[in-house]
């Protein structure tokens, strides 16, 4: 029993603590992830992590999530299942709820960007650390070095997410288990990978108060949750995705939210840490109040615990078939091609922000965090509040991108 309970709070420690560092975007929480759990702690192996990585991305719901609640379960069983998922949520719900409050009272968002500013690059070397370790892992020999590239190549041709990483699935299974290629000697495969975030540019947004002083009334609760329900349920794609599937409903739709309300929902899912379906927290909060901001929290993450609960002994009957092994392992080789191309989307964003336009404070926050990361093994929590400072002092200076 005092084991459960000890595992239990190692598992509430470590995901409440990642919550409140987890800037960043899905591909920023996963490579915290992988570090604590797999590099740190080893409460599992590097191929467990990446098999369950794998599968997660076939699924809907957020990413990180989904692997935060996977490693619970590993880890402390059906109790750390929901402690590791609640622990890392929380820290955004709480913050975003208090964002909330602020908005509907006074009709601003606090200026978080320059605090984002230092964060970004500062994510972008423990990314680079982590993608490295899970791509000699996955890269295993010139097959799945394909595999990735072809993966990339349907990326950049803006093909969807999943389809890709389903093409990459199957047509990699077939590929490896013709001749048995998968069983090749691994290679040297030097896999120059980068960082992510599925995020845009992380800009605060003012706001007059007119706009925002009041909660609309007369929604019905059930109405509301049932709405964030389905999203949590069908959700696939990130970010982008889900801006499209709120402004279909609660803009076009029912009507609960102005476009202006629904901008300033998605920039605090942005600015803060943690999942950004903690959006649905601001979203509830403006709509209905306190119960209006449960509601929508509870609706849009369900799904998760839901979906991965049954997911998980799955994973190890896939890897005990040949031939579901085969595709285990071309949709994780898959997934981390799909990793660096967001990775190397948010490279630029941070690093080269405007048309032949290097910004180098930007650039020496990137270098410096990785030097103290890789050399010095510097703990990823104290690299995103030396960002932040960074970025504080930058904006104090006047230093503008």
């Amino acid at each position: 029993m005092n084991s459960t309970l000890g595992r239990l709070s190692e598992v509430a420690t470590l995901f409440f603590k990642l919550g409140i560092i987890g800037f960043g975007g899905p591909v920023a929480h996963i490579a915290m992830i992988e570090s604590e759990v797999v590099k740190r702690r080893q409460w599992m192996t590097r191929e467990h992590f990446l098999d369950l990585l794998g599968a997660t991305n076939l699924i809907p719901g957020p990413n990180s999530t989904e692997m935060a609640i996977h490693v619970g379960y590993v880890y402390a069983g059906w109790l750390g299942l929901i402690v590791a998922g609640v622990c890392f949520i929380l820290p955004a719900v709480l913050i975003t709820g208090v964002f909330a409050w602020i908005y509907v009272n006074y009709g601003n968002l606090p200026q978080v960007a320059p605090l984002l500013y230092g964060i970004k690059p500062a994510v972008l070397a423990v990314i680079l650390d982590a993608l490295w370790r899970l791509g000699k892992k996955a890269v295993k020999s010139r097959y799945y070095l394909a595999i990735a590239l072809g993966v990339v190549v349907l990326l950049l041709l803006k093909l969807s997410e999943v389809i890709a990483l389903l093409i990459g699935g199957i047509l990699g299974m077939i590929w490896l288990r013709s001749g048995d290629r998968g069983k090749t000697p691994p290679s040297t495969a030097n896999f120059l990978i980068a960082n992510l975030t599925t995020g845009a540019a992380f800009k605060t947004t003012a706001v007059s108060a007119a706009t925002t002083a009041h909660t609309i009334t007369n929604v019905s609760l059930w109405k509301l949750g049932l709405f964030f329900l389905k999203v949590g349920s069908v959700l696939f794609g990130g970010g982008f995705v889900l801006v499209a599937f709120l402004e279909g409903g609660l803009v076009q739709e029912y009507g609960w939210l102005t476009q202006q309300q629904l901008l300033d929902a998605i920039a605090i899912g942005q600015f803060t840490p943690g999942p950004v379906l903690s959006t649905a927290t601001f979203i509830g909060y403006v709509i209905a109040g306190v119960q209006g901001a449960i509601v929508g929290t509870v609706g849009i993450f369900l799904p998760s615990f839901f979906f991965t609960a049954i997911l998980n002994p799955l994973v190890p009957r896939l890897r005990a078939s040949k031939w579901t092994s085969a595709f285990l392992d071309a949709v994780n080789v898959s997934a981390v091609a799909l990793m660096v191309v967001v990775t190397l989307e948010l490279a630029a964003a941070t690093l080269i922000p405007k048309a032949a336009y290097v910004d180098f404070l930007a650039v020496a926050i990137a270098i410096i965090s990785a030097v103290l990361l890789i050399r010095f093994r510097i703990n990823a929590a104290w690299l995103v509040f030396g960002g932040a400072f960074i970025g504080w002092v930058a904006s104090l200076l006047g230093y503008t991108r």
